[in-house]
């Protein structure tokens, strides 16, 4: 009920009003009680010690006076008014000054009945009684006389019944007001408390609306105090939490699309090891479901490389470092705690190396590769000039020529070996253009037939051609396609034993053309023929050489067709021999991209 800010304030008011009442009609009674007590003493003061002509009549007694009693009765009687002695509230006793006998006085029935007060014992003593006690029911004063030889006490008691009825009316008006004021005090603290609370409760529903997700309500702002600054501060707040939290939100848009897409794997463990967050990578690398909260956890994924404890708190340089092979691939981990101070979890980033180890070893097969096919002709270059060097002129001449043309040709294949690397340099760095134009296809197969008609009949080979009817004319660069052509025909040449049959077929398929050259010669067994468009890749690498191929030529036909968007690739074929087909788009390469 008093949780309310109405019913608090309305109940503050009213207990202030009440406790101020309260206040001022204690301090009311008081002052009022305070004042008839001083004021009796002052008048009893100013009758028996400020008038010594009255006291001096009280102590002498007339001659042939037979009662001291009966004239001080009289005499009493004519100062009723200076004691405001009314014979109902206030009385005044003569007593006898022995005994304390009553003998005459104001009021006859309460004189026989007097009570033994304290000032009334004083008087009995020959002192004079006139303490006053305001806890008391009364106020007294007694004077001891002495008339006539005989000792008398002039007792005035007050019972306080005036006081007592002005405090009654006081005590009646304090009420009568206390209400008036309550009344108007929970009027005035409800029209308070709307003009203080409706801002207030304004501000909640905003807070309501703020704490739903709704930062556009805007509260209006009606006066310009203390609680106007704060609604504007609040609208303020709002604006710029709307802000902040629409960044925020962009940003973890924009991490959990790196997260979900991102190719490391990324697995999150909370402290006890249970799976907090993963990404699709660590999945896929892992191959095993990762459940949030599931039944898989730390220890049974990579409590292997190191305890959870170890993980949390894996010291110097703050990460542990491990590597993991699954599957045919190869993997590098990194171990981190996340918030260490209060070891909330470890983040574990999985990187896939496999293809970086693979391109590092292609890298050292390349370098060694090159460092072989160089150093074989060196060799003979270096052993034969050695040779004529030594001999001093002494060699036949057919010999010393067959020598030379031996230098001239290693010579050949090292400019051979060095252009070809040379144009794999070119299409790797991308300083390779394409000079494209538009021109037969047909005519460019049948040049290149030709070309190398020769070279197949000294082999021994039957090198023959079937075009179909209307090849379209492509747009490519002419002289790389011419090179692609000239490359496969010559291996095929070269690696068919004597006599063998090498056929060009060519055709047509949607928007591509195509060009195929097969062979009976030694071929490529299954397993290879993924790698023979790889650098320095032969099979039988003997022959190979024998052949004088650098086992660049493939390599660099993969490159331009594939700079034209076309494809490249063997054939399986049944029978002998290798089948090499080559595609390209009619159009040009952007059109087989």
């Amino acid at each position: 009920m008093f949780r309310s800010l109405h019913m608090k304030l309305m109940l503050i008011m009213t207990l202030l009003i009440i406790s101020i009442m309260t206040v001022v009609g204690a301090f009311l009674v008081n002052s009022v009680s305070g004042f008839y007590l001083e004021q009796f003493y002052s008048q009893m003061q100013g009758v028996f010690q400020d008038d010594p002509e009255f006291f001096h009549d009280l102590e002498n007694a007339a001659p042939g006076e037979e009662s001291g009693a009966e004239q001080l009765g009289q005499m009493m009687e004519a100062y009723t008014g200076n004691l405001g002695v009314d014979g109902q509230s206030r009385n005044y006793y003569v007593l006898d000054g022995a005994t304390g006998a009553y003998l005459r006085g104001s009021n006859d029935a309460e004189g026989a009945a007097l009570e033994m007060t304290r000032n009334l014992t004083a008087a009995l003593t020959g002192e004079v009684g006139d303490a006053s006690d305001p806890a008391a029911a009364y106020m007294d004063v007694a004077i001891p006389v002495s008339r006539g030889g005989r000792e008398y006490v002039i007792y005035i008691k007050d019972n306080k019944q005036a006081v007592q009825n002005l405090t009654s009316q006081l005590v009646t008006l304090i009420l009568e007001a206390l209400i008036f004021g309550i009344v108007i005090s929970v009027l005035l603290s409800f029209l308070l408390s709307k003009t203080l609370i409706t801002p207030i409760e304004r501000l909640t529903e905003g807070a309501e609306e703020v704490a739903a997700g709704d930062f556009s309500h805007k509260i209006e702002v009606d006066s310009r105090d203390e609680i106007g600054v704060l609604t504007s501060t609040f609208n303020d707040m709002a604006l710029q939490l709307k802000t902040t939290i629409q960044e925020v939100e962009n940003e973890r848009n924009k991490l959990g699309t790196l997260f979900l897409h991102m190719t490391d794997g990324v697995v999150a463990f909370g402290r006890e090891g249970d799976i907090i967050q993963s990404n699709p990578a660590a999945e896929e690398m892992l191959g095993r479901s990762l459940p949030i909260g599931g039944e898989v956890g730390y220890e049974a994924l990579f409590g292997d490389i190191a305890p959870l404890a170890q993980a949390l708190e894996p010291g110097s340089p703050g990460y542990l470092a491990a590597s993991r092979e699954s599957r045919g691939r190869s993997f590098e981990l990194l171990l981190a705690p996340f918030d260490r101070d209060h070891q909330a979890g470890v983040l574990v980033v999985i990187h896939d190396v496999t293809e970086r180890n693979k391109a590092e070893e292609q890298r050292k097969e390349f370098v060694a590769n090159v460092s072989h096919e160089l150093r074989t002709p060196l060799t003979n270059i270096h052993s034969y000039a050695e040779t004529l060097v030594d001999s001093g002129g002494e060699l036949p001449a057919e010999t010393e020529e067959g020598f030379l043309k031996v230098i001239l040709s290693e010579s050949e294949r090292m400019a051979h070996i060095v252009q070809d690397l040379l144009t794999l340099s070119r299409f790797d760095s991308g300083r390779s253009e394409l000079n494209l134009a538009t021109f037969s296809f047909a005519e460019a197969i049948e040049s290149m037939v030709k070309a190398n008609l020769l070279e197949a009949r000294r082999h021994g080979h039957t090198l023959t051609a079937a075009l179909e009817p209307e090849l379209p004319q492509i747009t490519a660069d002419r002289e790389r396609i011419t090179q692609v052509m000239m490359n496969v025909v010559s291996n095929a040449i070269k690696y068919t034993p004597e006599g063998g049959t090498i056929a060009v077929t060519a055709g047509k398929a949607g928007d591509r053309v195509w060009l195929e050259v097969a062979d009976n010669g030694i071929g490529v067994p299954e397993g290879d023929r993924d790698r023979i468009f790889e650098r320095f890749y032969r099979v039988d690498k003997a022959r190979s050489r024998e052949s004088g191929g650098t086992g660049l030529g493939l390599s660099i036909a993969k490159e331009i067709v594939d700079q034209h968007g076309g494809e490249i690739k063997a054939v399986d074929k049944p029978g002998p021999g290798l089948t090499i087909r080559v595609e390209l788009p009619v159009e040009g390469p952007r059109h087989g991209a």
